[in-house]
């Protein structure tokens, strides 16, 4: 539990999260460690092995768009190979992460050893001036994991409710109502939140069956734009960007998708993660009393260094065999690959690093800390998740002239 007395916590009104999809640590921040040192990102010689046998080297050769097509696999199976390195549970029950097993999950997508070898590709930070200038002018997490070690549906479920219920797939499935969603906590509680969607061609599959006897707890993004103009932003805003490229409503032009989802172009979700943060830092009576969380769901099937580790199990829940798709049942006692996290608040040291362990659970668990206090039933695995606010411990708020603007596009 963060110390209260800490002034950017007194100040705290407003906490917003924003999910993007589908991208590793490695691949969007892990440029950064030539920077910063404390950033457990890439020296340039990590290596997987292809299908031949060959290693192939890391590469700054990321590019913004048309080299991960096809989409690489992310469903449970592939990301235990990516992990694993194929090595089996028959093989040895003991069986340790080792992070070998990206290029040959990727060549199973198109059975191409050339093209294989672009999962090992990453960015430079100047392709990313937004994320990264977050990254460094603010927090970025070290040690920030998807929550299991699969798709996009169970992983942002934990986002929400602090578990999976035993899902690991992507499979549309009703939530059972043992654990509530953060939303419906906070809402039977009198605290205000809305969850952003960009507009309905994006509003994921998860969020329609998450909330949808709860419409008055939805809102687009123009309307969280309008909340930051406003003042009247909720006390806890989940945002979503945008998933598909399609005709806006007006009919005046196209959408491009701003998600990052493999393969969109990763320029337009830089864009609107600076829409995101210039609609808090903008307006001098929100920036000083709002705290920003940008985070992605999984990896993507993207190469990360970083073994995931041991977490506490999300008991009762399992998932067979017939469910992971391997021969084991998962329980849950395991995160996902490692993904870019930064937090976001003038009340934060530039240039910090968090060490410290961090998952998908700790959003609402954090949420839930900050704004109701003792709130027993969670699930096991959100009561045991860390909670970030705790880093908003500066004595005194950053001048404005030292928290970095963007220019709208």
């Amino acid at each position: 539990m963060p110390d209260p007395k800490l002034p950017g916590l007194q100040q705290l009104q407003h906490v917003v999260v924003l999910m993007m999809e589908n991208r590793s640590f490695d691949h969007m921040l892990g440029a950064l460690k030539s920077i910063n040192p404390a950033i457990d990102g890439l020296d340039g010689t990590e290596t997987n092995p292809d299908s031949t046998g060959v290693p192939v080297t890391v590469s700054r050769t990321a590019e913004y768009q048309s080299q991960l097509d096809p989409d690489p696999d992310h469903h449970f199976p592939a990301v235990d190979l990516q992990i694993f390195g194929g090595v089996t549970s028959a093989q040895n029950p003991r069986r340790t992460p080792n992070m070998q097993g990206f290029v040959k999950s990727y060549f199973n997508q198109q059975r191409s050893v050339q093209h294989s070898h672009l999962i090992m590709n990453y960015f430079p930070p100047e392709k990313l001036p937004v994320l990264t200038t977050l990254a460094k002018e603010y927090a970025v997490f070290n040690r920030w994991f998807s929550s299991i070690p699969g798709p996009t549906l169970c992983n942002r479920a934990f986002a929400h409710y602090g578990t999976s219920f035993g899902q690991v797939s992507m499979d549309v499935f009703y939530w059972n109502k043992q654990f509530k969603s953060i939303y419906e906590r906070l809402n039977e509680a009198g605290h205000s939140t809305r969850l952003y969607y960009f507009d309905e061609a994006s509003s994921s599959l998860e969020v329609v069956n998450l909330l949808k006897n709860q419409p008055a707890l939805f809102g687009t993004f123009q309307d969280f734009l309008d909340a930051c103009s406003s003042n009247k932003l909720p006390e806890y805003s989940f945002i979503e960007p945008n998933y598909t490229d399609h005709d806006s409503p007006d009919g005046m032009g196209e959408l491009i998708a701003s998600d990052q989802h493999p393969d969109h172009d990763i320029r337009a979700g830089e864009q609107f993660i600076a829409d995101v943060y210039n609609a808090i830092r903008n307006n001098p009576k929100l920036w000083p009393n709002t705290a920003l969380l940008i985070v992605y769901d999984e990896h993507g099937g993207i190469y990360d260094h970083v073994p995931p580790p041991a977490c506490t199990p999300d008991a009762p829940f399992v998932a067979q065999p017939s469910a992971t798709g391997t021969p084991d049942p998962f329980y849950f006692d395991r995160l996902g690959i490692r993904v870019p996290a930064v937090l976001v608040s003038p009340w934060i040291a530039r240039g910090s690093v968090i060490n410290e362990v961090f998952e998908h659970a700790s959003i609402p668990a954090t949420i839930t800390n900050y704004f109701l206090g003792n709130y027993a039933q969670r699930s096991k695995r959100e009561l045991a998740a860390n909670t970030f606010l705790g880093y908003l411990n500066q004595s005194t708020i950053r001048p404005g002239d030292q928290c970095p603007r963007f220019q709208n596009d």
